[in-house]
């Protein structure tokens, strides 16, 4: 492997192939170009197995070759290379030792099957016919009329050429190959990390620990996660019980299970790829430099509108990608389609040449996503909450000095390690945003959507923010806002406007927008849209000069044939199991509660006032049976109407808030792996303990006055009547998680519970007969409180304490009354089944709010 030997401007650089170079602005790069015309980080010059070759990485102005542009290419010594300008950007010229080709012939030739797995061959887009010096002239603005194609629009300079080529365009395929599984697609344009040689009966063990024979630093990977086995000319792979999985071209395998491997199958390791090429493994590193396109994606709604139209881009490898546009033209709807969570109807999202879609449970794990809210409980400390992200997200067996040590990298890598120790509600709105983005980042990513994370933040934190996601893109990641915001725009490599509709109005370089649509402004482009919604904003786009330069080829590539697996097979594996998970969420939901004085001091003081208001009324409950003539006393019903109320109303009040205000939270983590039922469980767990003891309190104050019976049905009466109250606070809590998985709103679960509370009066069963009256009887059994009235009524033999609905017939009583221990287990038994009923049902709204493709 020759050096190559750059020179560039008098100076001179003696590139080494085990590496490669940076070119650009970057002060941090390995070829520093102090020149405007050329961008960033520009490009790179690598080895790439049969000689040295320039990428272009997405550049604003272009790389040229004999005036031609070029996305990669070998280099030829003595053939100069123009940066930013065919004619008079900046000249690299380069010399070599020996012939680059030389090198990598014996390789090529010892293993053909390899072939396209490689770098692509020299690729030279010929420079559009056509093009000349713009005009530039100044934009009208244009009010009352539709708007005309600006004169910009119908000539193009020569340094907005394409930008970038997808695999299809750089010699590769024009179709992924497709293995036996139906689903093998690799990394056409791109050349193996790493060669292992497999030999017949070797086993090969990867893992993250140092003891394997394929050792993959990568947090996302288990200690001892698969092996390869080579046995009689024929490969297999067996997952070891790994945690996040291993996947065969995007399906997962079994825990513990195998398969069989062909020439063309694709196995999955965490952010590494495998393929079997002859007698050799070779390896990919998913390390951020990955394209990502969407080709033809329409979703359309109950009723045959579509909300989403035929929208074509792609995404250059490290760029930042700004989307904008007007209400309702299908950002959100975007949004979804691209990650997954709600799949377009028709088309295809290719990350890196690999249907997202089909291969979800795979890459989602190489996706991050920043949703508008904070997906951070901000009662929190800031490493604190990381930390139980952590926990979540990488496997079991991970050491908590790798979770830590992961934390503090991500934090430094965001200046927050200055703000670890605050908690997140003492933090700045562009603050919290760096928090929410420094979660996504624990699993590093190659590419992270963010969805409006500027909205509410004063133009200071706007550009903070937006500065942010420049240097995410610059450091090696995709990145793609969502925003209101064009204050920062220019920051974009790449922009996305849509029109009302869910159609692309413009795709291109944020620079050349306002000229495309012949305004100065954004508020008069918008204003556009909203007085011309019926006007052909995509016809527009679809037949400028633009269109041809930065999506024409990628538009008419036919979308992939492709048949979706089960939701069972894209559902993503946990990284923990179903135990270790409930005991991370209930640690986490303890800590959040613990941080939250007044909250804590509410649900104290809640059941003591109401306690202490049940002892105003002046009644004993240990008044013997009456005998003629009678005497009873009715007060000791309306005691435990208010107790049972007051507990109705406790149990309801601590549950009826916590999955709205956690919505956004358990929507990402679901996407993560997060056991639904854990989730459920853990909110069941502390939620009740803390209701529990809030049914003592109320027992204890309300109780301790009073003269009870001197013995119980079955133990002390006092342990009956609270075993009785707290069951219905237990009960009372699910209806209260049932009201917070239905609403969309927080402000709507007051009202919810207010309602819920006066119902529970009137089904008592204490205020007027219920029994024996049909159609209220039965919906009646509906309600808590009407069973945990009647088992404290068998208790305390309400039937005969209190005055008989029938005077006529005192001996007919309500039969829920009877003081029996068969009755009062019924009662507690049908009471708490209430209780199961209501968590059924709460596991089945929370599937509302999961990403659609993971739905059983």
């Amino acid at each position: 492997m020759p050096e190559l030997v750059l020179e560039l401007n008098g100076r001179t650089w003696t590139l080494d192939p085990s590496r490669s170079y940076s070119l650009g602005r970057d002060p941090q790069g390995d070829v520093v170009i102090d020149d405007a015309r050329v961008s960033w980080r520009h490009a790179t010059i690598t080895w790439n197995g049969r000689g040295w070759a320039i990428e272009d990485h997405g550049s604003t102005n272009g790389t040229y070759v004999r005036g031609a542009r070029v996305q990669q290419t070998e280099l030829t010594p003595g053939t100069p290379v123009h940066l930013g300008n065919a004619n008079d950007g900046p000249r690299l010229d380069f010399t070599a030792a020996a012939p680059a080709a030389a090198a990598a012939a014996p390789q090529q030739a010892a293993h053909p099957a390899a072939a396209g797995w490689h770098a692509a061959p020299q690729h030279q887009q010929p420079q559009p016919q056509g093009y000349a010096q713009p005009q530039h002239q100044q934009p009208q603005q244009q009010h009352q009329q539709v708007p005309q194609q600006p004169q910009y629009q119908q000539q193009a300079h020569q340094q907005h050429a394409p930008q970038q080529q997808f695999p299809h365009q750089q010699g590769a395929p024009q179709q992924p190959v497709q293995g036996p599984a139906g689903g093998g697609q690799g990394y056409g344009d791109r050349s193996p990390t790493t060669f292992h040689q497999i030999a017949v009966g070797r086993v090969m063990r990867i893992g993250r620990a140092l003891d394997n024979e394929l050792v993959v630093s990568d947090l996302q990977v288990s200690r001892h996660h698969a092996e390869f086995r080579a046995t009689g000319g024929r490969f297999e792979i067996h997952d070891l019980g790994s945690h996040n999985g291993t996947y065969v071209n995007g399906q997962a395998l079994p825990k513990s299970g195998s398969a069989m491997l062909g020439p063309n199958d694709i196995v999955g390791v965490g952010h590494s790829t495998f393929r079997i090429v002859g007698d050799r493994l070779e390896e990919f590193v998913d390390t951020g430099e990955v394209s990502f396109s969407a080709r033809h994606l329409t979703v359309t709604v109950d009723g045959g509108k579509q909300i989403l139209k035929d929208v074509t881009f792609g995404v250059p490898e490290k760029s930042l990608i700004g989307v904008i546009g007007p209400s309702g033209s299908g950002k959100s709807t975007l949004l979804k389609a691209l990650t997954g969570y709600r799949p377009a109807d028709q088309g295809d999202v290719l990350y890196d040449n690999r249907n997202l879609y089909k291969q979800f449970a795979e890459l989602r794990q190489r996706i991050g996503l920043v949703p508008q809210d904070d997906i951070l409980h901000k009662e929190l400390k800031v490493s604190t909450a990381l930390k139980y992200a952590a926990k979540l997200r990488f496997p079991g067996d991970t050491a908590e000095s790798e979770r830590a040590a992961r934390i503090d990298e991500v934090l430094r890598e965001l200046k927050l390690d200055i703000h670890k120790d605050k908690k997140i509600t003492a933090l700045s709105g562009g603050q919290r945003k760096r928090v929410s983005v420094a979660l996504e980042l624990l699993t590093k990513p190659s590419l992270i959507f963010l969805d409006e994370p500027t909205s509410g933040l004063d133009p200071g934190m706007d550009r903070d923010v937006m500065q942010l996601l420049r240097g995410l893109a610059d450091d090696g990641r995709t990145v793609l806002v969502v925003t209101h915001s064009v204050a920062e725009l220019s920051l974009c490599d790449k922009l996305l406007v849509m029109a009302p509709g869910g159609s692309v109005a413009y795709f291109g370089p944020p620079e050349e927008a306002l000229n495309f649509f012949g305004y100065q402004t954004w508020a008069d482009v918008f204003s556009a849209f909203e007085n011309y919604r019926d006007y052909d904003w995509a016809g527009r786009w679809k037949g400028s000069q633009h269109y041809q330069l930065y999506a024409a080829d990628l538009d008419a590539q036919a979308p992939q044939s492709v048949t979706m697996p089960s939701p069972q097979q894209l559902n993503p594996k946990k990284a923990q199991g179903w135990g270790d998970q409930l005991l991370t969420l209930i640690r986490r939901y303890v800590a959040v509660i613990a941080s939250d004085k007044g909250f804590l001091g509410l649900m104290l003081i809640l059941p003591a006032v109401l306690g202490v208001v049940s002892t105003v009324i002046p009644a004993d409950f240990g008044l013997a049976p009456p005998t003629p003539p009678s005497r009873f006393n009715g007060d000791a019903g309306t005691i435990m109407l208010i107790l049972a109320v007051g507990m109705c109303f406790s149990g309801a009040a601590n549950s009826v808030r916590e999955l709205i205000k956690e919505r956004v939270i358990y929507e990402r983590e679901r996407a993560t792996g997060l056991s639904r039922s854990a989730y459920l469980m853990s909110k069941v767990i502390v939620l009740g303990f803390i209701t529990a003891v809030q049914g003592v309190i109320i027992c204890g104050i309300g109780f301790a006055a009073r003269e009870l019976p001197e013995d119980g049905l079955f133990m002390n009466p006092a342990v009956e009547l609270c075993l009785s109250v707290i069951a219905l606070g237990f009960t009372s809590m699910m209806f209260g998680l049932v009201i917070s998985s239905l609403v969309k709103t927080a402000e709507k679960t007051m009202p919810l519970l207010v309602m819920f509370a006066i119902v529970q009066v009137v089904f008592t069963g204490i205020l007027f007969q219920v029994y024996d009256s049909p159609g209220l009887e039965q919906f009646a059994w509906l309600m808590p409180s009407r069973w945990a009235v009647a088992a404290a009524g068998t208790t305390l033999d309400l039937g005969r304490l209190m005055p008989p609905w029938d005077h006529k017939n005192p001996d007919n009583v309500d039969p829920l009354w009877e003081a029996t221990v068969g009755q009062w287990t019924l009662d507690i038994t049908v009471l708490l089944l209430l209780g199961i009923a209501c968590g059924f049902a709460v596991a089945r709204l929370l599937r509302r709010h999961e990403p659609e493709v993971m739905r059983k």
